[in-house]
Protein backbone atom coordinates (compact mmCIF):
# COMPACT_ATOMS: atom_id res chain seq x y z
CA UNK A 1 0.00 0.00 0.00
CA UNK A 2 1.35 3.42 -0.98
CA UNK A 3 2.27 5.56 2.01
CA UNK A 4 0.43 8.81 2.60
CA UNK A 5 2.74 11.65 3.64
CA UNK A 6 1.62 14.24 6.18
CA UNK A 7 3.72 17.03 7.69
CA UNK A 8 3.38 18.93 10.94
CA UNK A 9 4.99 22.33 11.61
CA UNK A 10 4.88 24.31 14.83
CA UNK A 11 6.37 27.60 15.93
CA UNK A 12 6.02 28.82 19.50
CA UNK A 13 4.83 32.35 18.73
CA UNK A 14 3.17 34.14 15.84
CA UNK A 15 6.36 36.18 15.39
CA UNK A 16 8.59 33.16 14.80
CA UNK A 17 9.32 32.10 11.23
CA UNK A 18 8.33 28.65 10.02
CA UNK A 19 10.35 28.79 6.76
CA UNK A 20 12.99 26.23 7.76
CA UNK A 21 10.38 23.68 8.75
CA UNK A 22 8.32 24.31 5.61
CA UNK A 23 11.40 23.94 3.41
CA UNK A 24 12.20 20.60 5.08
CA UNK A 25 8.64 19.41 4.39
CA UNK A 26 8.91 20.42 0.74
CA UNK A 27 12.24 18.57 0.42
CA UNK A 28 10.57 15.46 1.85
CA UNK A 29 8.01 15.61 -0.95
CA UNK A 30 4.98 16.58 1.15
CA UNK A 31 2.17 18.40 -0.62
CA UNK A 32 1.37 21.86 0.84
CA UNK A 33 -2.27 20.86 1.45
CA UNK A 34 -1.05 18.01 3.66
CA UNK A 35 1.08 20.19 5.92
CA UNK A 36 -0.57 21.18 9.21
CA UNK A 37 0.83 24.20 11.03
CA UNK A 38 0.23 25.73 14.46
CA UNK A 39 1.61 29.08 15.62
CA UNK A 40 1.35 28.91 19.37
CA UNK A 41 3.06 27.51 22.41
CA UNK A 42 3.39 23.76 22.81
CA UNK A 43 2.99 24.09 26.58
CA UNK A 44 -0.26 22.18 26.28
CA UNK A 45 -1.94 20.43 23.37
CA UNK A 46 -4.67 22.97 22.67
CA UNK A 47 -3.44 23.13 19.09
CA UNK A 48 -6.21 23.08 16.46
CA UNK A 49 -4.12 21.98 13.48
CA UNK A 50 -2.39 19.25 15.46
CA UNK A 51 -5.79 17.89 16.51
CA UNK A 52 -7.01 17.99 12.91
CA UNK A 53 -3.91 16.13 11.79
CA UNK A 54 -4.26 13.40 14.43
CA UNK A 55 -7.79 12.67 13.21
CA UNK A 56 -6.65 11.89 9.66
CA UNK A 57 -3.68 9.65 10.58
CA UNK A 58 -4.05 6.01 9.53
CA UNK A 59 -1.86 2.91 9.41
CA UNK A 60 -0.57 3.80 5.93
CA UNK A 61 0.22 7.41 6.96
CA UNK A 62 3.74 8.71 7.58
CA UNK A 63 3.99 11.82 9.74
CA UNK A 64 7.03 14.02 9.06
CA UNK A 65 8.33 16.48 11.66
CA UNK A 66 11.50 18.59 11.52
CA UNK A 67 12.59 17.81 15.09
CA UNK A 68 11.37 15.74 18.00
CA UNK A 69 10.29 18.74 20.09
CA UNK A 70 7.55 19.57 17.55
CA UNK A 71 5.50 16.84 19.24
CA UNK A 72 5.62 18.51 22.65
CA UNK A 73 7.56 20.68 25.04
CA UNK A 74 8.49 18.14 27.68
CA UNK A 75 9.56 14.53 27.98
CA UNK A 76 6.17 13.15 29.02
CA UNK A 77 4.23 14.86 26.22
CA UNK A 78 6.66 13.77 23.50
CA UNK A 79 6.62 10.15 24.65
CA UNK A 80 2.82 10.17 25.01
CA UNK A 81 2.20 11.64 21.55
CA UNK A 82 4.71 9.24 20.00
CA UNK A 83 2.87 6.32 21.64
CA UNK A 84 -0.54 7.53 20.44
CA UNK A 85 0.62 7.96 16.85
CA UNK A 86 2.75 4.83 16.48
CA UNK A 87 1.02 2.36 18.81
CA UNK A 88 -2.65 3.40 19.11
CA UNK A 89 -3.10 4.69 15.56
CA UNK A 90 -0.39 2.60 13.91
CA UNK A 91 1.01 5.41 11.75
CA UNK A 92 4.73 5.94 11.17
CA UNK A 93 6.85 8.94 12.19
CA UNK A 94 9.92 10.36 10.46
CA UNK A 95 12.02 12.92 12.35
CA UNK A 96 13.93 14.74 9.61
CA UNK A 97 16.70 16.03 11.89
CA UNK A 98 17.35 12.55 13.29
CA UNK A 99 17.33 9.76 10.63
CA UNK A 100 17.49 7.08 13.36
CA UNK A 101 13.96 8.08 14.34
CA UNK A 102 12.15 6.62 11.34
CA UNK A 103 9.62 4.01 12.43
CA UNK A 104 9.35 2.62 8.90
CA UNK A 105 12.75 1.02 9.45
CA UNK A 106 13.75 -1.68 11.87
CA UNK A 107 10.33 -3.14 12.58
CA UNK A 108 11.99 -6.11 14.29
CA UNK A 109 12.58 -6.24 18.04
CA UNK A 110 16.13 -4.84 17.90
CA UNK A 111 15.14 -1.98 15.61
CA UNK A 112 12.21 -1.03 17.86
CA UNK A 113 14.44 -1.24 20.93
CA UNK A 114 17.07 1.07 19.44
CA UNK A 115 14.44 3.52 18.21
CA UNK A 116 12.84 3.66 21.68
CA UNK A 117 16.22 4.38 23.32
CA UNK A 118 17.01 7.20 20.87
CA UNK A 119 13.50 8.63 21.33
CA UNK A 120 13.76 8.71 25.11
CA UNK A 121 17.23 10.26 25.08
CA UNK A 122 16.25 12.97 22.58
CA UNK A 123 13.00 13.72 24.41
CA UNK A 124 14.94 14.14 27.65
CA UNK A 125 17.46 16.42 25.91
CA UNK A 126 14.66 18.52 24.35
CA UNK A 127 12.99 19.06 27.72
CA UNK A 128 16.24 20.02 29.42
CA UNK A 129 17.13 22.44 26.62
CA UNK A 130 13.73 24.11 27.01
CA UNK A 131 14.30 24.47 30.76
CA UNK A 132 17.79 25.86 30.19
CA UNK A 133 16.47 28.43 27.70
CA UNK A 134 13.79 29.58 30.15
CA UNK A 135 16.36 29.87 32.92
CA UNK A 136 18.73 31.87 30.71
CA UNK A 137 15.85 34.15 29.71
CA UNK A 138 14.87 34.72 33.35
CA UNK A 139 18.49 35.44 34.31
CA UNK A 140 18.86 37.82 31.36
CA UNK A 141 15.69 39.71 32.29
CA UNK A 142 16.78 39.99 35.93
CA UNK A 143 20.21 41.27 34.91
CA UNK A 144 18.63 43.80 32.54
CA UNK A 145 16.30 45.05 35.28
CA UNK A 146 19.29 45.60 37.56
CA UNK A 147 20.81 47.76 34.79
CA UNK A 148 17.63 49.82 34.69
CA UNK A 149 16.16 48.37 31.50
CA UNK A 150 12.37 48.69 31.44
CA UNK A 151 10.17 46.02 29.88
CA UNK A 152 6.70 46.23 28.41
CA UNK A 153 5.16 48.87 26.20
CA UNK A 154 6.81 52.28 26.20
CA UNK A 155 4.98 55.02 28.06
CA UNK A 156 2.44 56.75 25.81
CA UNK A 157 3.67 60.20 24.75
CA UNK A 158 1.09 62.88 25.46
CA UNK A 159 0.66 66.16 23.53
CA UNK A 160 2.23 69.28 25.02
CA UNK A 161 -1.24 70.77 25.49
CA UNK A 162 -2.60 67.73 27.33
CA UNK A 163 -3.61 69.84 30.34
CA UNK A 164 -5.83 71.91 28.03
CA UNK A 165 -7.32 68.72 26.56
CA UNK A 166 -8.05 67.43 30.06
CA UNK A 167 -9.90 70.59 31.03
CA UNK A 168 -11.97 70.55 27.84
CA UNK A 169 -12.89 66.92 28.50
CA UNK A 170 -13.72 67.79 32.12
CA UNK A 171 -16.07 70.56 30.89
CA UNK A 172 -17.59 68.10 28.37
CA UNK A 173 -16.33 70.18 25.47
CA UNK A 174 -14.55 67.03 24.26
CA UNK A 175 -15.75 63.43 24.34
CA UNK A 176 -13.54 60.49 25.24
CA UNK A 177 -13.48 59.55 21.55
CA UNK A 178 -12.24 63.05 20.72
CA UNK A 179 -9.40 62.65 23.24
CA UNK A 180 -8.51 59.23 21.76
CA UNK A 181 -8.21 60.75 18.28
CA UNK A 182 -6.26 63.82 19.38
CA UNK A 183 -3.81 61.86 21.54
CA UNK A 184 -3.69 58.67 19.40
CA UNK A 185 -4.58 56.53 22.41
CA UNK A 186 -6.92 53.59 22.98
CA UNK A 187 -9.98 54.36 25.10
CA UNK A 188 -8.79 52.63 28.26
CA UNK A 189 -5.41 54.39 28.18
CA UNK A 190 -6.93 57.78 27.36
CA UNK A 191 -9.39 57.52 30.24
CA UNK A 192 -6.67 56.47 32.69
CA UNK A 193 -4.51 59.43 31.62
CA UNK A 194 -7.38 61.89 31.98
CA UNK A 195 -8.43 60.64 35.39
CA UNK A 196 -4.82 60.34 36.56
CA UNK A 197 -4.11 63.93 35.60
CA UNK A 198 -7.24 65.28 37.34
CA UNK A 199 -6.59 63.22 40.46
CA UNK A 200 -3.01 64.50 40.61
CA UNK A 201 -3.90 68.17 40.03
CA UNK A 202 -7.37 68.52 41.60
CA UNK A 203 -7.25 65.69 44.11
CA UNK A 204 -9.82 62.92 44.70
CA UNK A 205 -12.69 65.41 44.74
CA UNK A 206 -12.50 66.34 41.04
CA UNK A 207 -15.75 66.38 39.09
CA UNK A 208 -16.64 66.42 35.41
CA UNK A 209 -19.29 68.73 34.03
Amino acid sequence: MKERKVGYVRVSTREQNEDRQMLAMKSAGILPRRIYMDKQSGKDFERPQYKRMIKILRKNTVLYIKSIDRLGRNYEEIIEQWRIITKDIGADIVVLDMPLLDTRRGKDLMGTFLSDIVLQVLSFVAENERKNIKQRQAEGIEAAKERGVRFGRPEAKLPDNFSEIVRKWQKKELTLNDVCIICSLPKSTAYDKLVGYLYKVDGPGWVRG
